[in-house]
C-alpha cells in the first residue's frame, strides 16, 4: 500500500514537472521583452526632454537677441538725450531722425494698439512735436538781444537792425520869489526838447564750440533834436532850435560763454562780456557857439566803455523766465578843451548797474512773444570846469520791454520789440525791428 501511494506521489510530481517545464523555460525570453519595452519607454522620455531642452534653448536664443536689441534702444535713447542737451547747451534744434531709423520704429512697434481697437496709422499724422533745443529756442526768439539761447557751433548769423527812439523832456525853472501861492516875483525859464533818434545796424554773430559765441555791431545814427526855449523876462522870449547829425556811432564787440550744462530742470547761466570803443562823434567834438551851447549833435559817447554780466534762462513749460543783471564801466579821460569860456578838464561818465527780468513764450512754432521789465541805475557823472568839479545827478532809468516774433523760414526770423519808459529819464518809447539771418 505505501509502495504504490509513493509510486503514485512520484509518477504526479514527474507529470507536474514535465507540465511546468516550458514555463520554466520561456522566462528569459519574457524578462528580455520586458528590459526592451522598459528601454523603449526611457528613450521616449530622453527624447521628449530633449526637445524640451531644445525649445528652452530657443526661447533663450530669443530672449537673449531682445536684450540685445532693448541693449541697442537704449544706447541709441542716451546717444539722442546726449545730443539734445548738446544742442540746448548749442542752441540750436535737433534734426529730426531718419523715416528708416531702428530705434524709434521699434519703440513704435511695441506701443500698444488703441482702446478702441481702431488700426494705427500707417503714415505720419500731422507735425512732430518740436525738440527740446527748438522749443527753447522758440520760446525765447522775442525776448531782448542778449538773453537768448547762443549761436549754433560755426554757425553764422547776420542780423541787420533798425532802432527808433522817441525821448521828450519838459522843464519849467523859475528864479525869483513867490508871495502866495500862484503869485511870483522873478524869471521863469521852460523848455520843451524832442529828441528822436534812428540806428541802423548791422550784426555779426558766430559760433565757437556749442557753448561760446562772438559778435560784432555797427551802428549808423541819425538824431533829430527839436529844442525850444520860453525866457520871461522883461518880456517873454522863445527860440527854437533845430539839429540834426548822422554819423557812425559807436560799435561794440561782444562775447558770451555758457556756464551751466543746461541740464533738465536746471536753469542756464550765460556770462558776457562787451567792449564799446568811442569810435562815433564825441559830443565834445561837435560846434559850439560863444556861449557854451552845441550846434551839432554828437553820435557817440566819447569813452571807451566796458560791460560784463550773467544772464539766466530757465526752462519751465510752457514758458521761459529769463533775468540778467550787469555793470558797465566808463572810462574817464582828459578833455583838455575851452568850450564856450570854460576849460573843461578830466571827465568819469557814470557807470552803471543794470537789471531785467522776464518770460518768453512761443505761441506756436512761429511765433512767440515775450514781456519783461528792464532797470539803470546811472552813478553821478564828475566833471572837471576849471578848477572845480561838479557832480550830475544820478539816473534811474526803468522801460517795460514787449516782443514779438514771427518765424518765417528754417534760417529767417522776423522781431519786433518795444520799449515803454516808466521814469522820468527813461526815453518816451524805443522800437526795435530785427530781421536775424543764419547761414
Amino acid at each position: 500500500m505505501t509502495i504504490a501511494f509513493s509510486r503514485k506521489y512520484a509518477a504526479g510530481l514527474m507529470a507536474g514537472g514535465l507540465l511546468a517545464a516550458p514555463f520554466v523555460l520561456a522566462s528569459p525570453a519574457q524578462a528580455s521583452e520586458a528590459e526592451e519595452a522598459q528601454l523603449d519607454k526611457i528613450e521616449a522620455q530622453l527624447n521628449a526632454q530633449g526637445l524640451r531642452i531644445s525649445e528652452q534653448e530657443r526661447k533663450l536664443a530669443e530672449q537673449r537677441a531682445l536684450i540685445e536689441s532693448q541693449g541697442l534702444e537704449i544706447r541709441a535713447l542716451r546717444e539722442q538725450r546726449e545730443q539734445i542737451l548738446s544742442d540746448i547747451r548749442g542752441g540750436h534744434g535737433v534734426a529730426a531722425p531718419e523715416a528708416g531709423a531702428s530705434a524709434p520704429v521699434q519703440l513704435a512697434a511695441r506701443q500698444a494698439p488703441p482702446a478702441n481697437g481702431a488700426a494705427l496709422p500707417t503714415g505720419p499724422v500731422g507735425e512732430a512735436p518740436p525738440s527740446p533745443a527748438r522749443r527753447l529756442e522758440e520760446d525765447v526768439a522775442a525776448i531782448p538781444p542778449g538773453m537768448g539761447v547762443l549761436t549754433p557751433n560755426k554757425a553764422l548769423i547776420i542780423e541787420p537792425t533798425i532802432e527808433y527812439t522817441r525821448s521828450s523832456a519838459n522843464r519849467l525853472v523859475f528864479r525869483g520869489v513867490e508871495i502866495i501861492p500862484g503869485v511870483q516875483l522873478g524869471v521863469i525859464d521852460a523848455n520843451d526838447a524832442d529828441r528822436d533818434t534812428l540806428v541802423g545796424t548791422l550784426t555779426a554773430r558766430y559760433g565757437l564750440g556749442d557753448r561760446f559765441e562772438i559778435e560784432g555791431r555797427i551802428p549808423y545814427v541819425y538824431r533829430h533834436d527839436r529844442v525850444t526855449t520860453l525866457a520871461q523876462r522883461d518880456e517873454s522870449i522863445t527860440r527854437t532850435t533845430t539839429l540834426e547829425a548822422q554819423d557812425l556811432g559807436d560799435i561794440e564787440f561782444s562775447a558770451r560763454y555758457q556756464i551751466s550744462r543746461g541740464l533738465p530742470g536746471k536753469p542756464i547761466f550765460v556770462a558776457n562780456a562787451r567792449v564799446k570803443p568811442p569810435t562815433g562823434k564825441s559830443p565834445y567834438d561837435v560846434n559850439y557857439d560863444e556861449f557854451g551851447v552845441a550846434t551839432s549833435l554828437a553820435t557817440g559817447s566819447g569813452f571807451w566803455a566796458t560791460e560784463v554780466g550773467v544772464t539766466m534762462l530757465y526752462p519751465t513749460d510752457p514758458a521761459v523766465i529769463f533775468g540778467g543783471i550787469s555793470y558797465l564801466y566808463h572810462i574817464p579821460r582828459d578833455i583838455n578843451k575851452v568850450i564856450g569860456e570854460v576849460m573843461v578838464g578830466r571827465v568819469d561818465p557814470g557807470d552803471s548797474i543794470g537789471a531785467n527780468i522776464g518770460f518768453g513764450l512761443a505761441l506756436n512754432p512761429r511765433f512767440s512773444v515775450s514781456f519783461g521789465y528792464s532797470h539803470n541805475f546811472i552813478f553821478a557823472t564828475e566833471s572837471q570846469y576849471g578848477e572845480t568839479i561838479q557832480k550830475s545827478n544820478t539816473l534811474q532809468v526803468g522801460a517795460l520791454q514787449m516782443g514779438l516774433s514771427y518765424r518765417l523760414t528754417e534760417r529767417l526770423t522776423l522781431t519786433n520789440s518795444f520799449e515803454f519808459g516808466v521814469t522820468s529819464d527813461a526815453p518816451d518809447m524805443r522800437v526795435v525791428f530785427r530781421l536775424p539771418y543764419r547761414f
